[in-house]
C-alpha cells in the first residue's frame, strides 16, 4: 500500500538520480578492525530459563514472509507477567498486517510499559505545530535510571571538556563510570510507517529479555526513543491508511500535507532549526548529552545503514567521526549478514556533505550520526514487492543483495530495524569506552580549534545596518548551543590577504619573481568596534557554528555527480548579514562578555510628528506595517537626511497614531523610530496593509511550507487558498491585492499545475475532516485532491492581474506564468549543461528606484537551485537569443583594421546604421523594422523592470556547485513585469526557503508593502 511515487522518499530520489554506481573506494583498516567481533563477545541467543509468549511469537513467524526475513534477535517474544506487550494496545504484535497506530496509542503503550516496568521512564520533550506532544522513552537498567542525573553530570564533563580543564586522565576516570546514551529516532518522514511498532517492540524487548545479549545492553547503554519525531504527519498518515482499509477497491489519497508546514524538508531543517520537532529532538540530544543519534528511514531495500554512504563528506566533521562510521556500519553488516538477512549494506549513493539532516545535529554536536533506511511499504499492508535490476544487482559493497522479488510485510520491516538497531546497540556497548572518550576527544579538538586547524572565531560587526537580522543568525547559533560573546571594547584583527590568481602558462616575463614577490599584497588589520558579537571557536560547538558560517566549494570535477541536496548554505550571505571569519588568535584576547538573550535595541525616540524608520530590507518592517494597521505609514521614494542621519528609499515616515503604541512594537520589533520635526522633502507613497492570499497546489505543499511558516513567524495575515479555489472565485480582486504562487516543488510542470491529475478515470480523492478521517482537512480541504488551476483558474489570475492585482511568482511557477501567457516580454530559455545544485549565488541590483529593491545594496546572495534562465523582449512572441561564449567582434572579415569600414568594389561608400545595444539582462531597443507595423512592439510601460540580475559568469558562485554557470550569468533574477493594472512579479531565485534564506525575505515583503507603488521610479524607454 502506497508505493506510489508521492511517497517513496528517498527510493524515489534515488531512482530520479539514477545511479547506484559508486567508485570504488578503500575501507580503512582502522574502520575495519575495531569491527571484528572479540571471541569473548556474547552471541545473541534468548535465555532459556525465560519462558516466551509463545502466542506473540508464532504471530512473529506468521507475519514474518521467510525465515531469512528475521533473525534470531527477534523471532520470539520473551514473555512477562507484568509488563504487557504491543498487544495491549494495538490488539495485535507490532508488525501485524492491517496495524498502523495513531501517534497517542504508541505513547499509551510506552506509558503502561513504564508503570509496569521500573526500567522505562518516559519524559515529554515538546509538542508540535499543531500542539501534539512528543516524548522521549528512556530504557535501561534500574540502576541506571535512578541516576540519571549524577550520569548526565558526568557525560557533561566529556561533552565540555573545558569543564575538566582538558585534562585526558580525568576524562579516562569519567569515561570508565559514564553510561553512554543511544538516542533512536523514527518516523520523520510520515509516509515511512513501521518505526512505531518496531520501537515499541523494542522498548518491551529491552526492558523484559533476560538474555545475556539483551541484559549487556539495557546494564551498559542508556537507550533513548522518540518513537515519533514528526508527529501531525504520523497521525494524518494513519488517518489515510484507515480510509484505504475501509475502501479497499478504491485509490486513496497521498499524503499531501506531513508536518504543519513541510513535508519531507522536515529532515533538511538542522541548519535553520525552525521547526519545533527539529527543536526538541535538539534540545534532547543536547541535554541530555547523547553520544549517539540514531535517525530510522524506509525506501531502500531492505537496510541501508547509509551513514557511510559515499562522498564527499562534509568538511566541518572531525575524521574521528568518519572512522566511527565506518566501525559501527561494518559491524552492522556484519552481524546481519551472519544471520543470513539478506540485502543489508553500507556503502550507497548517499553523500553526506550537507549538515542539515535531523541526524547531523549529533555529527555537529561531536556525538555520533546514524541513519537507517529500511524498506517499508507505507502502510501495514503485505505486498508483493518487485525490485529494479540496480537494486537487487550484487555489487563490491552489496555481496548478498536484496530479492528480485519478494512477499514483503510490515513485520519483515520490524525485524530489519530492530535487529539492526540490537546489533548497533550491542556494539556500541562493547565499545563504550571507545566511544565516550571518543566522544571527549571530539569535543576537545572542536575546544582547541583556534590553536589547531582554525579558523580563531567569527565576528559579527556591531555596525552592520541590518541589527535585527544579525540578531536572527545568532538566535540560530544560540538554538544550536553555540555560544555567543559580545566585545566590551573596540578591538583590532590581522586578516590576511587575500590570494590572487596565479599567472597562466605563457604568462610574459613581466611575472617575474621580484616582481611577483613585489605585487604580493599584505595581510591588513581590521578594527571592530565595541558591541561587536564574536563567535568563539575554542568552545565544544564550535563545529557547526564553524559548518553555518563558513563557505562551501563543490568542485565539477568531483567523482560524485549526483548531490543528495544542496551543496552551499554560508549562513551569514543567506541571511544578509555581515560575518568575518578570523584566523587571528588574538581576538581571543579583546575584552569581552558571554551573551544571554540577543536583543535589538528599538523604540521611538526624539521629538516631533513625524517619525522615520530606515529601511535596510529588514523582515521586521513589514511585521510592524500590520501590527500597527491603523497608522498612516509612507515610503521615502528617495534617500534623504534628517535629524544627522541617513535614510535609504523605502524608508518609512509615520504620521499620526499613538506615540506608545509604536515605542512597544519599534522595541520589541528592534527598530528605531526617529522623531522629525517636519517630513523630509522627498516623493512618498502609502504603504498600505495589502490583503494577501497564498496560494498551493494539490500536487506538493512542500515548497510553499516554508513560505507558509515565514509569513507566520513574521505575523503577515493571509488567506490560505488552493489552486481549486483560484478556479472558481471569479473575482480575485474584491478580497485580495496580492497573491503569493510559491514554487510547487514536485510535479510543477506548466501542464500539471494546469490541469492537475486526471479524472477521467477512478474515483474522488478527498482531503478532509471527517470521523473517518479527524485529522485531515485543517490546513486547507478538498472533496477530490486530483483538479489542479484549470483553464478558468489561469483566466481568474489573468483578469486579476489586469484589474491591478500583484501576482508573485517564483521559480517553478514564474515558469508556469511564462510558458502559459500570462505576461509578455519574459522568455524562459533552455537550459544546456547549466548545473546549480542548490547554491548560493551573487545577483547585482539593476534597479535601485523599484520598490521591490528598497532597503538592498548593490549585491545580494541567493539561494538558486537550477533557476529558470529569463531573457527579456521588448517585441511579444519573440525570442531573444542567449549569448554564449565570447562576443563577436565589431565588424566582419574584409578590408583595413579592426576599426576601419569594409567597401564594395564599384560602389560608394554608404554608412551603416549603429546596432542598438543592450546588457545580456536588458530589455533589448526597439528596432526600426520591428516598429514598422508594429503591433506586437510591448508598449514601453508594459515592458518587464529587471530589479536583480545574476552575477558575471567569474563572480556567479558564493557558495556551493555552479557548473556551466555562464549560461545564467547576468540573466534577470528578479523582473517586474506589469499587465493591465496589475503586475507579475518573477523569481529566478527562491528568495524563502527552509528558514535560511532571510536576507531576502524583503523582496517579498517589499512587494507587498509597495503592492499599488510598484511603479516608483521606473523610466520607461522613449520607444
Amino acid at each position: 500500500m502506497l508505493r506510489q511515487l508521492f511517497f517513496t522518499r528517498d527510493r524515489k530520489a534515488v531512482n530520479a538520480r539514477k545511479g547506484w554506481y559508486l567508485r570504488l573506494s578503500l575501507v580503512f583498516v582502522v574502520a575495519v578492525i575495531p569491527a571484528l567481533a572479540r571471541a569473548d563477545e556474547t552471541a545473541p541467543a534468548r535465555d532459556p530459563n525465560q519462558p516466551i509468549d509463545e502466542a506473540y511469537t508464532q504471530k512473529i513467524h506468521k507475519y514474518t514472509t521467510a525465515p531469512h526475513f528475521a533473525s534470531p534477535l527477534v523471532d520470539y517474544l520473551p514473555a512477562s507477567k507484568t509488563v504487557p506487550t504491543p498487544e495491549a494496545v494495538l490488539g495485535d504484535i507490532a508488525g501485524a498486517p492491517g496495524v498502523l497506530p495513531y501517534a497517542e496509542d504508541v505513547y499509551r503503550y510506552v506509558r503502561l510499559l513504564e508503570k509496569a516496568s521500573s526500567r522505562v521512564k518516559v519524559f515529554s520533550i515538546g509538542t508540535t505545530e499543531e500542539g501534539r506532544e512528543m516524548i522521549a522513552v528512556a530504557i535501561s537498567s534500574e540502576e541506571n535510571l535512578k541516576r540519571l542525573e549524577e550520569n548526565r553530570a558526568r557525560l557533561a564533563k566529556l561533552a565540555d571538556p573545558r569543564a575538566i580543564h582538558l585534562d585526558d586522565a580525568e576524562a579516562d576516570r569519567v569515561a570508565a563510570q559514564a553510561i553512554p546514551i543511544y538516542y533512536i529516532t523514527g518516523t520523520i518522514h510520515s509516509p515511512e510507517t513501521g518505526a512505531p511498532t518496531a520501537l515499541m517492540e523494542l522498548a518491551y524487548r529491552l526492558a523484559v529479555d533476560e538474555s545475556p545479549y539483551i541484559r549487556e545492553i539495557r546494564d551498559g547503554v542508556i537507550t533513548l526513543i522518540t518513537p515519533v519525531v514528526e508527529v501531525d504527519g504520523r497521525d494524518r498518515m494513519v488517518d489515510i491508511y484507515r480510509w484505504h482499509l475501509a475502501h479497499p477497491k478504491e485509490f486513496y489519497p497521498w499524503l499531501v500535507y506531513w508536518g504543519h508546514y513541510v513535508a519531507h524538508d522536515n529532515n533538511r531543517d538542522a541548519m535553520g532549526v525552525t521547526l519545533k520537532l527539529t527543536e526538541n529532538v535538539l534540545n534532547t540530544y543536547i541535554g541530555w548529552k547523547a553520544v549517539v543519534l540514531h535517525d530510522l528511514h524506509e525506501s531502500v531495500p531492505y537496510l541501508y545503514d547509509d551513514t557511510v554512504g559515499d562522498g564527499p563528506y562534509n568538511a566541518w566533521i572531525d575524521p574521528i567521526l568518519a572512522d566511527e562510521w565506518q566501525m559501527i556500519g561494518a559491524r552492522n553488516v556484519a552481524d546481519m549478514t551472519k544471520f543470513g538477512m539478506p540485502g543489508v549494506f553500507t556503502h550507497g549513493v548517499f553523500d553526506t556533505w550537507s549538515p542539515g539532516y535531523l541526524m547531523f545535529i549529533a555529527a555537529m554536536h561531536n556525538g555520533i550520526s546514524r541513519l537507517y533506511e529500511t524498506f517499508g511499504n507505507g502502510g501495514a499492508d503485505t505486498e508483493e514487492r518487485t525490485l529494479e535490476p540496480e537494486e537487487y544487482a550484487r555489487t563490491w559493497y552489496r555481496q548478498n543483495p536484496p530479492l528480485p522479488k519478494a512477499l514483503w510485510s510490515q513485520r519483515d520491516n520490524n525485524n530489519y530495524e530492530e535487529t539492526g538497531l540490537l546489533t548497533s546497540l550491542h556494539y556500541f556497548n562493547e565499545n563504550k569506552r571507545l566511544f565516550l572518550k571518543n566522544f571527549y576527544l571530539k569535543a576537545k579538538r572542536s575546544v582547541m580549534k583556534p590553536s589547531e586547524e582554525g579558523p580563531a572565531a567569527y565576528v559579527l560587526p556591531a555596525d552592520d545596518p541590518r541589527a535585527g537580522l544579525q540578531a536572527e543568525l545568532l538566535r540560530v547559533l544560540e538554538k544550536q548551543g553555540v555560544e555567543i560573546s559580545r566585545a566590551k571594547a573596540a578591538f583590532h584583527v590581522a586578516l590576511p590577504a587575500k590570494k590572487e590568481p596565479k599567472p597562466k602558462e605563457g604568462a610574459k616575463e613581466a611575472a617575474k619573481e621580484g616582481e611577483a614577490a613585489k605585487a604580493t599584497p599584505a595581510p591588513t588589520t581590521r578594527e571592530f568596534p565595541a558591541g561587536s558579537y564574536i563567535v568563539r571557536m575554542d568552545q565544544p560547538y564550535s563545529r557547526i557554528a564553524d559548518a553555518l558560517l563558513d563557505y562551501q566549494y563543490w568542485s565539477p570535477d568531483d567523482p560524485q555527480k549526483t548531490p543528495y541536496d544542496d551543496t552551499g548554505w554560508t549562513f551569514g550571505e543567506l541571511f544578509g548579514a555581515q560575518v568575518v571569519r578570523v584566523t587571528d588568535a588574538k581576538v581571543l584576547e579583546a575584552p569581552m562578555e558571554r551573551v544571554g538573550e540577543i536583543r535589538v535595541p528599538g523604540g521611538a525616540s526624539g521629538t516631533g510628528a513625524v517619525f522615520a524608520i530606515n529601511n535596510t530590507a529588514e523582515p521586521a518592517l513589514a511585521t510592524l506595517r500590520y501590527r500597527l494597521r491603523d497608522a498612516a505609514i509612507e515610503a521615502a521614494e528617495e534617500p534623504f537626511e534628517a535629524n544627522g542621519k541617513k535614510f535609504g528609499r523605502g524608508s518609512f515616515l509615520l504620521r499620526g497614531g499613538k506615540r506608545e503604541e509604536l515605542d512597544r512594537a519599534a522595541a520589541e520589533l528592534g527598530l528605531q523610530a526617529i522623531a522629525l520635526t517636519q517630513a523630509p522633502s522627498v516623493k512618498t507613497h502609502p504603504v498600505r496593509a495589502a490583503r494577501v492570499a497564498l496560494v498551493h497546489t494539490w500536487l506538493s505543499t512542500q515548497t510553499e511550507g516554508w513560505w507558509r511558516q515565514t509569513l507566520d513567524f513574521l505575523k503577515v495575515p493571509y488567506d490560505y487558498i488552493s489552486t481549486q479555489t483560484v478556479s472558481k472565485e471569479a473575482n480575485l480582486n474584491a478580497k485580495y491585492d496580492v497573491i503569493l504562487f510559491p514554487p510547487v516543488g514536485f510535479f510543477s510542470s506548466p501542464t500539471a499545475i494546469v490541469n492537475g491529475l486526471s479524472t477521467a478515470w477512478g474515483n474522488p480523492l478527498p482531503w478532509k475532516s471527517t470521523p473517518e478521517t479527524p485529522n485531515l482537512g485543517k490546513t486547507d480541504s478538498t472533496d477530490d485532491l486530483r483538479p489542479g488551476l484549470g483553464w478558468s483558474g489561469v483566466a481568474h489570475l489573468e483578469e486579476f492581474v489586469e484589474k491591478g492585482g500583484v501576482l508573485l511568482t517564483a521559480t517553478d511557477t514564474a515558469r508556469f506564468a511564462a510558458s502559459i501567457g500570462l505576461e509578455q516580454g519574459v522568455n524562459i530559455a533552455p537550459q544546456q549543461r547549466m548545473k546549480i545544485v542548490g547554491s548560493v549565488v551573487r545577483t547585482k541590483l539593476v534597479d535601485a528606484t523599484s520598490p521591490i529593491a528598497y532597503g538592498y545594496d548593490e549585491t545580494l546572495s541567493a539561494y538558486c537551485d537550477n533557476g529558470p534562465i529569463f531573457s527579456l523582449t521588448s517585441v511579444a512572441g519573440s525570442r531573444r537569443f542567449r549569448r554564449l561564449g565570447s562576443e563577436m567582434h565589431t565588424r566582419p572579415t574584409g578590408r583595413g583594421t579592426i576599426s576601419d569600414p569594409d567597401f564594395t568594389v564599384g560602389r560608394p561608400e554608404v554608412e551603416a546604421p549603429e546596432e542598438p545595444k543592450s546588457e545580456v539582462w536588458e530589455t533589448p531597443p526597439v528596432t526600426d523594422e520591428e516598429l514598422r507595423n508594429g503591433f506586437r512592439v510591448i508598449p514601453p510601460a508594459l515592458r518587464p523592470r529587471v530589479i536583480f540580475r545574476y552575477g558575471d559568469a567569474k563572480e556567479l558562485l558564493v557558495s556551493g556547485l555552479v557548473e556551466g554557470g555562464e549560461e545564467i550569468a547576468q540573466h534577470p533574477s528578479v523582473v517586474d513585469v506589469p499587465a493591465g493594472k496589475g503586475h507579475i512579479i518573477m523569481f529566478s531565485i527562491n528568495p524563502v526557503y527552509r528558514g535560511a534564506t532571510r536576507g531576502s525575505y524583503a523582496l517579498v515583503l517589499n512587494t507587498i508593502l509597495n503592492f499599488d507603488s510598484l511603479n516608483a521610479g521606473r523610466k520607461n524607454a522613449e520607444r
